[in-house]
């Protein structure tokens, strides 16, 4: 078990898919688009840089002293990207920021992020931040080792790819399992990814209604498909996650509480919200 010294835990900065949707509605899940920063043993990962980096930003600024940390991407899609440009941290010097993420069709991961902030789209380019910004390539399959954390890469079912993430540190997991569709079968390599793991952080963007009737093919899945892949895979607790924008506080409760008749261990994600492995 990690101890006070030696913390392991996640806390949710956006939990909301597609395009960020605040309104009175949604305050309890969030609104904002993905963005999960998890510690683990004194370091900082950032998964994903949708609006909720912002919020993160200026806790990190708040917080004071020098900021440093590893951000992973699972793919480029806007909501995952489009808060990177607002990220204020890595405008101020002094600070660092290892970036990771899987190159797309001939692009450097530092092309793709920079290729939303280049007019007519932006006006502050990407060499306007001022922190180190180190880029890294990863890739399905691979293990990146960072001091005792390790964290291991693998492939989602997305159109344009994408790939999950699990983090491994003092003999607890986390997987972070977003953007991926299911099909007639489970996702068995999903499900080995996952294996055994202490939290599952899953796409349950659209109920089975919804992928049968016209989003099939848009690279979702279903809180019941959660539930299927945390029983196969033996995880401890599962979080439901990028919430479907149209989708209120009411609809998502009760979502969570159909899963939980499936699998007990069931929350949807909150923003905001901390949670220890």
């Amino acid at each position: 078990m990690p101890g006070p010294r030696d913390p392991f835990l996640l806390r949710f900065w956006g939990t909301r898919g597609s395009l960020p949707a605040p309104r009175p509605t949604t305050n309890r899940y969030g609104g904002n688009t993905p963005c999960v920063e998890i510690r683990a043993g004194g370091r900082l990962l950032i998964f994903d840089a949708g609006s909720g980096i912002r919020s993160l930003g200026e806790h990190l600024l708040r917080a004071g002293g020098r900021i440093e940390a590893d951000v992973f991407f699972s793919h480029y899609h806007w909501d995952h990207i489009h808060g990177f440009p607002f990220f204020a941290p890595a405008y101020a010097p002094g600070n660092r920021f290892r970036v990771w993420g899987e190159p797309r069709e001939g692009r450097s991961v530092k092309d793709i992020l920079a290729g939303q902030m280049a007019r007519p789209y932006f006006p502050v380019p990407l060499d306007a931040m001022r922190a180190a910004v180190e880029v890294h390539e990863v890739r399905p399959g691979q293990t990146i080792e960072l001091g005792r954390t390790v964290i291991r890469a693998q492939s989602l079912n997305h159109p344009g790819k994408a790939l999950s993430y699990r983090v491994e540190h003092a003999g607890k997991s986390v997987v972070y399992a977003t953007d991926t569709e299911h099909g007639s079968r489970i996702d068995e390599r999903l499900v080995r990814h996952a294996a055994g793991a202490d939290i599952l952080i899953y796409d349950a963007a659209y109920t089975e209604h919804e992928l049968r009737h016209g989003r099939k093919g848009w690279g979702h899945s279903t809180w019941r498909e959660g539930t299927r892949v945390a029983r196969a895979a033996g995880v401890r607790t599962l979080l439901l996650f990028h919430h479907e924008p149209n989708r209120n506080d009411h609809e998502i409760g009760r979502m969570e509480r159909a899963a939980r008749r499936l699998f007990r261990r069931t929350w949807a994600a909150r923003e905001g919200r901390t949670y220890r492995p």
